[in-house]
C-alpha cells in the first residue's frame, strides 16, 4: 500500500505500536496539518483514548457485518463471514460507523443488507460483502464530509 500511495503522491506516515499508544506523536502530526476527519477502511486496532477525544465523532470505520453482530475484537476479515456462515445468518452487510474506545461499539452511521442463501460458502458471503464496501463506502464518506464541511 505505501507503494501505491507514492505512486500517487499521496504523503504516508508510519508508526509503530508503542509509539502508537505511549505518545501522542500522531496527534501533534494531525493537527499540524490541519486534519479534521479521518476515515479508516477495516482498521483493526483500538484508537489511543487521545485521539478518540481529539476527534470526537470525526473518525469513522467500516466493518464487513451488521453491527451489533459479529464485531468486537478478533472479528475481521474471513473471521467474520465465517461466523456468519457459522450462525445460519440469512442476511449479512455492511456497517458504517464512528469510532470510539471499544472494537466495533460506536455509533452507527449507516447499514446496507446482502441477502444470503444457505448454500453461500463464507468467499460467497464475503464477495457479497465486498460489492457493498466498494458501492457505499466512498459515498457515504462523501456525504459525511458534506455535512460536516
Amino acid at each position: 500500500m505505501l507503494d501505491v500511495a507514492r505512486a500517487n503522491g499521496i504523503e504516508t506516515l508510519v508508526i509503530d505500536r508503542k509509539e502508537w499508544y505511549q505518545s501522542e506523536t500522531l496527534l501533534q502530526l494531525l493537527q499540524a496539518k490541519s486534519i479534521d476527519f479521518i476515515v479508516l477502511a477495516g482498521f483493526l486496532w483500538l484508537l489511543p483514548k487521545y485521539l478518540i477525544q481529539a476527534f470526537d465523532r470525526k473518525i469513522v470505520n467500516i466493518h464487513p457485518a451488521l453491527l451489533p453482530k459479529h464485531g468486537g475484537k478478533g472479528m475481521y476479515g474471513m473471521r467474520v463471514h465465517e461466523a456468519v456462515k457459522t450462525a445460519n445468518e440469512l442476511e449479512t452487510g455492511i456497517t458504517i460507523h464512528y469510532v470510539d474506545e471499544h472494537y466495533d461499539e460506536g455509533d452507527i452511521i449507516f447499514q446496507k443488507k446482502c441477502v444470503l442463501t444457505p448454500e453461500d460458502t463464507s468467499q460467497e458471503i464475503a464477495h457479497k460483502v465486498q460489492l457493498l464496501e466498494h458501492e457505499y463506502f466512498a459515498p457515504v464518506i462523501e456525504k459525511l464530509l458534506m455535512s460536516n464541511a
